[in-house]
């Protein structure tokens, strides 16, 4: 059946109300061993986040339902205010968006890594050490000037950052449902392209020449010589965030290709911004009156935390805690800080694990907590919530929306 919380049209009211969604990415972690047992938020230094925390009611939010890890995109999904169950989208259309690529009906798209195999073709690295972004575009430059046709399908290359690229499909007959490639893990193969179904076996045959000829063009670099696939998908027809949240302007600010193509997806204003977290802030006192939504992401913990890093994942979020007085000197009326998912650092990876959530408002209240770490926001005033409904609670905070019901 569905709830209000798929569609609060009927709610939504206009305002003037400044809204501030911060995302730290894969905040969240768990107690680890060797750290003292605590989790990389509780060794933070975090002056100002425990400042606001003291001011704020606290939470944990569950990104799409009980143990299940979640992706990038269905993180984002649910923080949006959409069901992350029902609305589903590829990470390859979200990296295509991401990297500015108008996808067409029609066109397949996956998100590429390069990365490191060794002699018998095993993955020994995932993310080829992370090459530059330079370095990226010069090796899909090569492949490109090689391969540009297969079967009738024109293969588009489209690099992102670091290791990053995307890979575009455009021709008749081809389907989304292929299997991934990339064995998320070192130590194994990568799968062969495997045709999920009858529509998607010209799709799978494409690829698997596509790969061949590029391992060919690749095979003496040095990090960068094997390829890896996935997130393959059509692009998706969804509501719109200004359509569904009564004409709210929505800007987002964020670095990486894939969070610049999941908020192009919904409509937000999503502009080409470089640099660091600084470079963000900077950008959102820039553009404070133009709108009233403002989505800010910042990647650095979670890369953090997928490398195993809890020193530096810390680091991160004393870096991120330093900017909470920029923001707060804005005067939002209601300040959002969570994560789309949990990425501890003990896991290398994302996790099941619910996001610790803050959320400040002169009409939110306050709780006991003190500081802003995973164990006092389980003790928070909102309890463990759906990520889904962070949104509502956000909008009802900046007395956006109406009563529901006579």
């Amino acid at each position: 059946m569905p709830s209000i919380l798929d569609n609060l049209k009927s709610v939504t009211k206009k305002g003037k109300s400044k809204m501030v969604l911060l995302v730290a990415d894969g905040l969240g972690g768990i107690p680890h061993p060797e750290f003292g047992y605590q989790t990389e938020l509780e060794a933070a230094k975090t002056p100002n986040l425990d400042e606001l925390a003291k001011r704020s009611v606290l939470g944990l939010s569950c990104a799409v339902n009980y143990g299940i890890t979640p992706g990038s995109g269905p993180g984002h999904v649910g923080l949006f205010g959409y069901n992350p169950e029902e609305l589903t989208i590829g990470r390859g259309v979200l990296e295509a968006l991401g990297v500015g690529f108008a996808l067409e009906a029609g066109d397949v798209a996956a998100r590429a890594n390069f990365a490191t195999q060794d002699a018998e073709g095993v993955i020994v690295d995932r993310r080829a050490g992370r090459i530059s972004t330079e370095e990226c575009s010069r090796i899909v430059s090569k492949i490109e000037q090689e391969v540009k046709e297969i079967e009738g399908v024109k293969i588009i290359l489209k690099p992102g950052m670091e290791h990053r690229f995307v890979l575009v499909l455009r021709g008749d007959g081809l389907g989304d449902r292929i299997k991934d490639t990339d064995p998320q893990k070192e130590g194994s193969r990568p799968y062969e392209p495997e045709a999920l179904d009858q529509g998607s076996k010209k799709t799978a045959r494409v690829l698997r020449l596509f790969l061949e000829k590029a391992q060919k063009i690749i095979k003496d670099e040095p990090k960068a010589n094997a390829i890896l696939l996935r997130g393959f998908a059509l692009p998706p027809k969804l509501e719109k965030f200004s359509e569904r949240y009564g004409g709210i302007r929505a800007l987002a600010i964020a670095i990486y290709p894939m969070y610049k193509g999941i908020t192009r997806l919904f409509g937000f204003d999503t502009p080409d911004i470089e640099g660091t977290l600084e470079d963000e802030i900077n950008y959102l006192k820039e553009k404070w009156e133009d709108y009233d939504f403002f989505f800010v992401h910042y990647k650095d913990t979670d890369k953090a935390g997928e490398d195993g890093d809890f020193s530096k994942k810390v680091k991160c979020i004393e870096y991120l805690d330093k900017f909470i007085p920029e923001i707060l000197s804005l005067s939002p009326d209601v300040l959002l800080i969570t994560a789309d998912h949990s990425t501890p650092t003990l896991l290398h990876s994302h996790s099941w694990h619910p996001s610790p959530v803050l959320l400040c408002s002169p009409y939110a209240g306050a709780d006991n907590c003190q500081r802003f770490t995973e164990r006092e926001c389980k003790n928070g005033y909102l309890g463990q919530v759906p990520a889904q409904a962070l949104m509502s609670l956000m909008l009802a905070n900046g007395l956006r929306l109406g009563k529901f019901g006579a």
